[in-house]
């Protein structure tokens, strides 16, 4: 099933826009598409994929930061 999903990463540290960037890098896949702004991450694709991703970028940041994941997901392209 194919959806979309706006993601925003706030991690707890002083340095966190490393953390936000890693993470960012961590959901790449070819076959996703994810597009970045100044206040989200918006992945498209299938939605195992997206959601796989996640978790184990998540599972990265927890083992070394505090952060919260605010996350957004509706069914199908979501695009303006």
């Amino acid at each position: 099933m194919q959806v979309s999903v706006e993601l925003s990463l706030y991690p707890l540290n002083n340095d966190f826009e490393q953390i936000i960037l890693d993470f960012i890098e961590k959901l790449k896949d070819s076959s996703l598409e994810v597009q970045t702004n100044g206040m989200s991450t918006q992945v498209f694709g299938e939605m195992d994929i997206i959601m796989e991703k996640i978790g184990k970028a998540m599972k990265e940041v927890y083992a070394e930061n505090k952060a919260i994941l605010v996350m957004k997901m509706g069914k199908g392209t979501l695009k303006l």
